[in-house]
């Protein structure tokens, strides 16, 4: 490439003013480019073995053409050399891309204007050159057009440069990338995650990276969302995070010969087409800066934390909650202030310590390049069967079914702790409400959780402390206020029947946890779990009292049973008929760019069966008229992402929007490419007003 680039140098310095002779095609003027064929060179000399061509391409404001990895979706351009004679090779060089997003995705290309440069064998040295070329050219700005253009360009025997095309060549070949070999840059470490959905890059820059960016390739088929870039050690070392936006990569997709990555900083680009991955491995940023906030922002961040926190309670999320709030702010009526304050202080300090928990294992999970999210743990069957069994032994002893009796010494010794604290079961009624109150998201919730998994690890606890609080705001004004339980009845004969209503209550979580089960884990495991539990009832009531001193083993097995099966079951396959039944499309992020370049509308319900909030949304708002009948309306796409079990593809959906929770809705559309995002509470007019916005049809002119 540099000798390339020299010789053209070295060629203009004798030319200036040289009569130009035809080269340059015929300029094809479409609507929205004008493509040349141009050549460095006005004629064919004596032994001339190779020839400097270009594609030199013109486009139109807000336009552009696409790299020869366009990146998500696009196509590169195309030329064929049918016709065309004395040509034996002709090899394309392609200049270093930028990054633009159309229809809210990444894409790699050219604006404004480029030249692709040609670098054309001969056959004959001694023969005059005819090139014929047909090209095809996509284009994309709120829509996408392809075209084609017949290109035709004769080189006859003799000699001379033409000085115009000549710069446009020389200019367009310093832009294609260098050998990294060649270059002082150094690749550090090049790793896919063990689950293949993220590729992690560092390079070594001596002279500082500035504005650095990675292109990587591999392959059709896999394409990489935009990265997550930090520079270290004096601006470097860059360090560079890429999701993987198609299936996760498998094993021999990953091997060193099959990828490519270009890195680029200004006017420098290098180009690594085999990188070293046999010491790779992901290693996580946080010794590097980072353009988080400052103190300032991460207070009012937290703020606003706590402002989602106390949302949360009333959420539709929050309602299997209800019956354990209520059930201990009922036991304290009696107790003196001191106790209820103490109690009510455990129940808000079980809450800050499951989130805590979830912090760390936020912190754990992002460490070894897991997909991390609000409610994510909501994904598991095992986290699912543990709640299982607490809730339904809850919900069968408040109903009656049975009673667990302890041991003498075991009740007097807890009767004891009980008038000096025994604050226990106070802690776990935190903790336990808080686990049951996060599968969903709520307003200002967004915001905090996509700051806090962005940031340092340092914004992930503050944040997460903060939601907490925020959660554990009515304990804490119970604990504040004790007097407050007095206004509660006395207890009495009335609690028999409010223990029934309760113990409804949970069971009506235990069935919506069924419901989530079987979505997750699917139908074979979630009947085991509920055999086992079913088992384990039976077991614990006066019926199972026949069975004598085999009883305490078999109730053991029955709970192990419900805890361990989901782990051994392999779920199945989801199925996208349910969705095609209710006229839903399945999510195809790919897709949507092709929809809305035809002039269609796209709107996109990221749901999942655990998400109370997202049902809400759907009984409430969008199945019901008149946004149910603008969904189904000629050019309207209703599509759904089903979030249920573990997806890359969503989770990297959602973090390209700064979103870690749902529920999300976006609406795409040709008057909105990049998406038009919804508030987590959906109302008839919000879904209505970014559909027009959007430009779906008739309601554009409401």
């Amino acid at each position: 490439m540099r000798h390339l680039i020299a010789l053209l140098t070295f060629f203009l310095s004798f030319t200036v003013g040289s009569a130009a002779l035809a080269a340059s095609s015929d300029a094809h003027n479409g609507p929205t480019t004008t493509m040349r064929l141009i050549t460095a060179e006005n004629g064919i000399a004596p032994n001339t073995r190779y020839v400097s061509a270009g594609l030199h391409i013109e486009l139109e404001e807000g336009w552009k053409a696409y790299w020869r990895s366009p990146g998500e979706v696009g196509l590169p351009p195309e030329i064929d050399w049918t016709g065309s004679e004395n040509l034996e090779n002709v090899e394309m060089l392609w200049p270093a891309p930028t990054r633009f997003r159309a229809f809210g995705i990444e894409n790699f290309g050219y604006e404004k204007e480029v030249t692709i440069p040609l670098k054309i064998t001969l056959s004959n040295p001694d023969a005059p050159l005819d090139l014929n070329a047909s090209v095809f050219l996509l284009v994309c700005e709120d829509i996408c057009i392809p075209e084609e253009a017949e290109l035709s360009l004769s080189l006859p025997l003799g000699s001379g440069i033409d000085s115009e095309s000549a710069s446009l060549i020389a200019d367009a070949a310093a832009r294609v990338p260098g050998s990294i070999d060649q270059s002082d840059i150094t690749l550090t470490n090049v790793a896919f995650d063990a689950a293949g959905t993220s590729l992690v890059v560092e390079a070594q820059n001596p002279a500082g990276w500035i504005s650095p960016d990675v292109f990587p390739e591999l392959g059709e088929g896999v394409a990489f969302g935009a990265p997550d870039i930090r520079l270290g050690d004096g601006n470097r070392l860059v360090w560079a995070s890429l999701p993987i936006l198609s299936d996760p990569v498998t094993e021999p997709e990953i091997q060193a010969e099959t990828l490519r990555l270009t890195l680029t900083d200004g006017t420098l680009a290098v180009d690594a087409p085999t990188p070293d991955l046999s010491d790779a491995q992901t290693r996580p940023p946080f010794s590097l800066t980072t353009a988080n906030a400052g103190m300032v922002e991460l207070l009012s961040i937290a703020l606003i934390a706590i402002i989602g926190g106390l949302i949360l309670n009333i959420m539709p999320c929050v309602l299997p909650v209800l019956s354990i709030k209520l059930a201990s702010a009922i036991k304290a009526v009696d107790q003196s202030p001191a106790r209820v304050r103490g109690g009510f202080l455990m129940s808000a300090f079980g809450v800050l310590a499951f989130m805590w928990v979830l912090a760390a294992g936020t912190l754990a999970a992002r460490g070894m390049g897991m997909t991390i999210g609000w409610g994510l743990q909501f994904q598991n069957p095992l986290f699912l069967a543990f709640l299982l069994a607490i809730i339904t032994i809850f919900a069968a002893n408040m109903l009656g079914l049975f009673e667990i009796n302890l041991p003498s010494g075991l009740m007097t010794r807890l009767s004891g702790a009980s008038s000096g604290g025994g604050y226990g079961g106070d802690f776990a009624t935190g903790a336990f409400a808080a686990i049951l109150a996060t599968p969903c998201s709520a307003p200002f919730l967004g915001t905090a959780i996509a700051f806090a998994m962005a940031g340092r690890p340092i914004d992930i606890v503050v944040i997460f402390t903060a939601l907490g609080i925020g959660l554990a705001l009515p304990y804490l004004l119970v604990a504040a206020k004790p007097g407050l339980v007095r206004m509660l009845p006395k207890p009495g004969g009335w609690m028999n029947g409010l223990k029934v209503v309760l113990g409804a209550l949970l069971a009506l979580t235990a069935g919506w946890l069924f419901f989530v089960m079987w979505g997750v884990a699917g139908p074979r495991a979630t009947l085991l779990v509920a055999t086992s539990l079913a088992a384990l009832i039976w077991l614990l009531s006066p019926l199972g009292k026949s069975l004598g001193s085999a009883r305490s083993g078999t109730a053991i097995a029955a709970a192990l049973a419900a805890l361990i099966l989901p782990a051994l079951v392999k779920p199945d396959q989801m199925s996208p008929t349910e969705v095609a039944e209710t006229s839903w499309a399945v999510f195809d992020r790919g897709q949507i760019a092709r929809l809305v370049s035809q002039g269609d509308v796209v709107f996109v319900d990221v749901t999942a069966d655990w998400c109370l909030t997202c049902k809400a949304n759907k009984a409430l708002v969008l199945d019901r008229d008149p946004v149910a009948s603008a969904l189904t309306q000629q050019g309207v796409i209703p599509m759904r992402a089903d979030w249920t079990r573990p997806n890359d593809q969503i989770a990297t959906f959602l973090q390209d929007f700064g979103r870690f929770g749902i529920p999300f809705n976006v609406v795409y559309g040709p008057s909105a490419p990049e998406g038009v995002p919804l508030p987590e509470l959906l109302s008839s007019d919000v879904v209505l007003e970014a559909l027009a916005e959007a430009g779906a049809p008739r309601l554009a002119s409401r």
